[in-house]
């Protein structure tokens, strides 16, 4: 069983895209996903056959002083063999909640020990702010998932996901792997063109090889809220995704050969 975290602290990166194609497509091959909805956005939850009505119990309820059971927040999630677990507005205000009580930062690691067994891959989205959400989500996973927007803006906030990703490893004493993900490319841009060469010479093996082009496709599922086509006549973006699930599970950087 795998957690992984798709996480950058600047939106508009194509960061709930990833989290769905990457669940979607695990979900695809038979095994057994739970996507995880941290952003009061909630547009992975609405994405995944959520409705328009906000969600009377989810991720909000994981911070309450007594929260219920995990099993209990979840809702199937469009597909088969995946399951969601919900984001609601309250979100917004866990930041809030949480000041001065103590372990809240593992409040999410505690939570997902409960389900973790019965699924193969779970998949968090975070919301693009660097907070106690994506501070537990960073706790909690095994692996971080940056997407990052072929586009100059993009690379500060990644700059800063990293600068956290190096502390949340500090603390919990234990490695936490980071993919780099180029998004929305368009080639026929020298803006994409320049910040992908920028991103791959700053960080190297950190970034993957290929890139997640845009595609139409992919919007038009998002915006009517309906699954994406991963079996029949899949997209370009979708078949890019394909690529990338590969890679994710196949690439170890080197300074993880060692290890």
């Amino acid at each position: 069983m795998s957690i992984w975290c798709v996480a950058n602290q600047k939106g508009g990166v194509g960061k709930t895209t990833t989290a769905v194609a990457l669940a979607s497509l695990v979900a695809a091959e038979g095994k057994r996903v739970l996507a995880i909805d941290l952003d009061p956005h909630a547009s992975l939850s609405h994405w995944l056959g959520g409705g328009n009505g906000p969600e009377p119990r989810g991720t909000a309820d994981l911070f309450a002083a007594a929260p219920p059971a995990v099993a209990g927040l979840l809702r199937p999630g469009g597909a088969s063999n995946l399951d969601v677990l919900p984001a609601q507005a309250a979100l917004a205000t866990v930041e809030r909640q949480g000041i001065g009580r103590q372990g809240m930062g593992l409040v999410l690691s505690r939570a997902l020990a409960e389900v973790a067994p019965a699924y193969d891959t779970l998949i968090l989205d975070c919301p693009p702010t660097l907070g106690l959400l994506m501070v537990s989500a960073l706790a909690a996973s095994d692996l971080l998932i940056a997407p990052t927007q072929t586009e100059p803006l993009a690379m500060h906030g990644l700059s800063g996901l990293l600068r956290t990703a190096q502390m949340i490893e500090r603390s919990r004493n234990r490695a936490l792997p980071i993919r780099i993900v180029p998004t929305l490319y368009d080639r026929r841009t020298r803006a994409a063109q320049d910040t992908l060469t920028a991103l791959r010479q700053a960080h190297g093996d950190l970034v993957w090889e290929e890139e997640i082009p845009v595609d139409t496709r992919l919007r038009e599922a998002s915006r009517a809220d309906v699954a994406i086509p991963v079996a029949h006549a899949p997209s370009r973006g979708v078949v890019a995704y394909a690529r990338l699930l590969t890679w994710l599970r196949s690439t170890p950087f080197p300074e993880e050969k060692a290890a």
